[in-house]
């Protein structure tokens, strides 16, 4: 029987139906040394005498150090859940653009949550993937390849997520919890075939180059919510977000806000995500 889809989507169903996210990512499948010694017997009649024994050294291997790359987790004070709380997430990578993001949530000791393409996920962007682990983010799930997921059977949308699962496990050893659809489409066969819940997020509209840093800044600061998911994009070139993001966080704390991870806004609201529903605010 198809599960009832209950989207709790605020303001995102008619911009994000247009375009949550940028297009799909093309894939990038991103000695011993033995001296022999010899020694020489010389015998004579009366007396036995050895030649001189040579030791030769075996030449210096010189191994190059591998480089080690640790990262310290966010330091944040406890929670408070008499306070409000929110989430930030990115969707669309791991790109070259996340390193900045993760800068900046570094400086300001916040975590978010980070739904990635599989396709993203190469031998270029492995150790984004894995610092956003360490430094205390949520790795979630945006498909494989950032396709229209309604167009597809059932089999190839649960491919989607499973591969994108899969490389993210490889990385930092946990699956992907949650799912963002592309585009924020989705229909029956999506959920009869995705078996984590699906998160969808107020959009600032942060995808789009006619909306400005200033915009993007005031769109948060007007649409926050205790509970809410606030849905931003790393996708590469969109720096108007890396510009917005600072400016984004330090309002969200002067208005009294916490940050946590999607996973964690679940846990302190006492909620669990059911089958057939996509969150925006969890309450």
């Amino acid at each position: 029987m198809k599960k009832i889809f209950r989207a709790v989507c605020a303001l995102i169903l008619t911009a994000g139906l247009v375009g949550c996210g940028s297009a799909p990512a093309s894939t990038a499948d991103a000695p011993n040394t033995t001296v022999e010694v010899t020694t020489t017997m010389a015998t004579t009649e009366a007396t036995t005498t050895a030649a001189p024994e040579t030791t030769t050294a075996a030449p210096e291997t010189t191994t190059e150090a591998t480089t080690v790359l640790e990262y310290a987790p966010i330091e944040r004070a406890e929670i408070d859940p008499e306070k409000p709380i929110i989430a930030l997430t990115f969707d669309d990578g791991p790109t070259d653009l996340t390193p900045q993001i993760l800068d900046i949530l570094e400086e300001k000791q916040v975590v978010a949550s980070f739904f990635l393409i599989g396709n993203n996920i190469t031998d270029a962007t492995a150790d984004t993937v894995k610092r956003e682990h360490a430094q205390g983010h949520e790795v979630d799930n945006h498909s494989r390849t950032h396709s229209q997921m309604p167009e597809m059977t059932a089999e190839e949308i649960a491919a989607e997520i499973q591969y994108t699962s899969d490389k993210v496990e490889e990385l930092i050893g946990i699956p992907t919890p949650f799912f963002r659809p592309p585009y924020i489409s989705v229909n029956d066969t999506m959920y009869e075939a995705i078996d984590i819940p699906f998160i969808c997020g107020y959009l600032p509209n942060d995808y789009m180059d006619t909306v400005d840093v200033q915009q993007r800044i005031d769109n948060v600061k007007a649409n926050a919510k205790d509970g809410e998911v606030i849905l931003l994009h790393d996708f590469s070139g969109n720096v108007q977000t890396v510009e917005a993001l600072p400016t984004i966080i330090d309002n969200l704390v002067a208005d009294g806000y916490q940050f946590v991870t999607v996973s964690e806004l679940f846990e302190i609201k006492g909620v669990t995500p059911e089958e057939g529903q996509m969150y925006t605010i969890v309450w």
